[in-house]
C-alpha cells in the first residue's frame, strides 16, 4: 500500500455552477485526472467590479479534496479533467 502523499495535487476544472440555494454563489468542481478526488472551492460574487480569475487548474491539499463515489460521475469528471489538461496551460483563465 502507498504512502498517502502530503504534496499539493493538481487538479482540474470540470464543473462551474451556481448555487440555488443562496444567491450570488459560484461553485468551481476541481478534479484529478481520474476522476477519483475533487476539489470545490465556493465564491461570492458581490459586485459586478469584483474580479476574480478561475484557471484551469489549482494546486489543493490532499486533506482538501474529496473522494468521488459515484462512478458515472468519476468518469465523467475524468473525462473533464483530462480535457482540460490537454487543452490548457495551468494558469489559462477560463
Amino acid at each position: 500500500m502507498a504512502e498517502p502523499t502530503t504534496e499539493a495535487v493538481r487538479v482540474w476544472l470540470v464543473e462551474r455552477t451556481y448555487s440555488d440555494d443562496e444567491q450570488n454563489l459560484v461553485i468551481l468542481t476541481y478534479a484529478t485526472p481520474d476522476g477519483e478526488r475533487y476539489f470545490r472551492k465556493e465564491r461570492a460574487l458581490t459586485s459586478f467590479s469584483d474580479v476574480r480569475d478561475t484557471t484551469a487548474a489549482v494546486e489543493a491539499g490532499p486533506g482538501e479534496l474529496g473522494a468521488v463515489d459515484d462512478p458515472e460521475l468519476r468518469e465523467r469528471y475524468a473525462a473533464e479533467a483530462r480535457r482540460m489538461r490537454d487543452a490548457h496551460d495551468p494558469d489559462d483563465l477560463i
